[in-house]
Formats: structure tokens, sequence, C-alpha cells
């Protein structure tokens, strides 16, 4: 067994930053209920809202910022307390999308996971409809083109779970975002809406619409990291294509190959040899990566995203998912590499 781990599953969540940590820890120190009429209370107000306005400013956002749990819970609030009359979505959406959608109407993909736009949106219902859409999947790591969606009449709600914070946010009505997915803490994230009008309010907190206290070491700490963070998608583009090409040449199966990715967001296939077979020897050899199926109940579930991709059971029972993060190395690339060509070319 390796002497160290080797972490490379960045898209389930990454290492908290250093200067979130620190924001956290200081704000740990002084911390007083934001609804509360003292001046202590009102001393947290004044850090909360400029939170509200430095994240907004990091993100490049001029609407609202809603504080939430996470990504799950902004997506609830926008899908579920929606004005639309219509809801229509992707079969290769996040759970969380198709969880709190169950009547929606899934729209066509094609095999690589893109939206098949003439399948869609010229719809005239009476009203306004939602179109909810991952801007980034976070499985494969291929990225919707957004802007290239006809809008007219048609809200959109982007899933910025996997892209906010490395790629520039698209010209959306709402937006979902995580802290823990660009180095805040997990139990924190926003819902970015341009208009209060397009969602119901629920009375409570965040203009009344998030009850709860609003938990502000945890807002400081992902605005500390909004405003930490580095373009690093370069070097992780480098390592991802050195990894790409020594996939392929260990008989390898990169999914949407030639669809537009993610840098740090790779899945790949391995053909003869399970998911959960590989998730046990690189868990061995010291080193962290996801499945391209989700575990369900002890036993592995072919992943929704391939199926809708037109994957079968097989095919999308041998796929790992690869994900980097700003450290990540090219020495732990070569690791990996190592440690995947050993496998493949055992006889099974």
């Amino acid at each position: 067994m390796a002497s160290h781990r080797l972490y490379l599953d960045h898209a389930a969540t990454t290492p908290i930053l250093p200067q979130a940590q620190a924001a956290m820890m200081e704000a740990l120190e002084s911390w007083s209920n934001p609804s509360s009429p003292h001046g202590d209370g009102r001393a947290a107000r004044a850090a909360l809202e400029d939170a509200r306005r430095r994240i907004g400013s990091a993100l490049g956002w001029d609407g609202h910022v809603i504080f939430t749990s996470g990504a799950s819970e902004a997506i609830a609030i926008a899908l579920t307390r929606s004005k639309a009359g219509r809801i229509l979505t992707s079969p290769v959406e996040h759970d969380s999308v198709l969880r709190v959608t169950p009547e929606a109407e899934r729209l066509e993909v094609d095999i690589n996971g893109l939206l098949i736009h003439h399948s869609c949106l010229h719809v005239n219902d009476g009203g306004k409809s939602l179109l909810a859409i991952q801007h980034v999947n976070n499985e494969t790591g291929v990225i919707q083109s957004l802007e290239e969606i006809d809008r007219e009449g048609v809200i959109l709600f982007a899933d910025c779970a996997q892209s906010a914070a490395k790629l520039p946010l698209p010209n959306a009505d709402m937006i979902a975002i995580s802290a823990h997915k660009f180095g805040g803490p997990p139990g924190i994230g926003a819902l970015l809406i341009k208009d209060l009008t397009l969602i119901h309010p629920s009375g409570g907190q965040e203009q009344g619409y998030r009850a709860g206290t609003e938990n502000l070491p945890a807002i400081l700490a992902m605005a500390a990291a909004l405003e930490a963070r580095t373009d690093w998608l370069p070097k992780a583009a480098t390592l991802r294509a050195k990894l790409d090409d020594a996939i392929e040449a260990s008989g390898g199966e990169i999914v949407a190959r030639n669809a537009p990715r993610i840098p740090n967001i790779a899945s790949y296939r391995m053909p003869g040899l399970s998911a959960r077979a590989q998730l046990i020897q690189f868990d061995l050899a010291g080193i962290s990566v996801s499945a391209g199926s989700a575990c369900s109940s002890g036993s592995l579930k072919t992943s929704h995203v391939l199926h809708a991709m037109g994957w079968d059971e097989a095919q999308a029972g041998e796929v790992i998912r690869v994900s980097f993060g700003p450290a990540t190395s090219e020495a732990d690339i070569d690791r990996f590499i190592e440690s995947w060509t050993s496998m493949a070319a055992r006889p099974r």
C-alpha cells in the first residue's frame, strides 16, 4: 500500500482553502445571530450583508443572493417554489434535481449528454416554463452550452455546483452554488436569483425566502474561498490531456471524449472490470476516486447519466470518475496512470 493517500475525488468535495478556514475560525470567535436587534446582532447583520455583496461581486452576479445549506437546498427552493407553469429538465441532471421534479418533462440528450435543442423549448402553455439544466455534469464534466438556448418565454435555472468559481456563470435567471465544491466549508451554498418574484416566499430569514438562522461563519468562509480562488484550470487541462492519452493507450474509454468538458472532471471505462472492483483496488493502492455509478442500498446502481447517453448496463458498470483540485500535480497523475495501467493489464 502507498505511504500516503492520493485524493482524486474533488468533484465530490474539495479541501477547505486556508483563507476560508481562517475566516470561519475568526467568525466563530465573535458570532452573534444576525436577526438580533442588539449591537452584537447588528454587527453580525452587517458582516452577513457584506459577505452577500462580496460573494455576488466575486461571481460577477448582480442579482439577489439567498443563502442555503448547499446546492441541493437551493435546487429544492427554486424548483418546488417556482411560479412557472411547466418544468422541463434533462435525464442527465443531478439526483437532487430529478428527485424534486418527478413530474417534469425530460428532454432529449445526445450521446455526449448534451441537450438536443430542437426537442424542447418551443412551448406555449399560457405561462412561463422553467428549464432546469446542469451547467457542468458532475459525472462526466460535460459543459452544456446554455447560451445557445432559446430563452423566449423560458425561465432558466442553472445548477452550477460544479462550475461556480471555475467557469463564468451562465446568463440564467436562477443559479445554485455549493461552497464545498470550490474550497469553502460543507453545509453552505446559495440560490442566486435575478428576480425574487420568480418563486413563492416561505417566510423567515433571507428576505422571507429561506427560514432559519443564517450560518454566518460558513457564509464568511464561502466569501473568503471565492475571493481566494485562482485560475488553475489551464494546469488541470494539461494534466487531464495526459491522463486521457494514457487511458486510451491502455485500452480504456473516455466518456464523452469529443464533448466540451471542464478540465478537472473526467470519467473512464475499463472494459472487463467493474467499477466496484476498480474502486476497491484503487483504494488499496491509496487512491481515492469515485464510481460512474451511484451506490444505493449496498448495490451498485447503473448511472442514470450514462444510461441516458446510450450506455448499456455492462458498459456503465465499468466507469469510474477522476476529478482534480488546485493542488493536483503531474506526479499525482503519473501515480494514478501507473495504477490504472497495471490494473488494466491483469488477466480477467
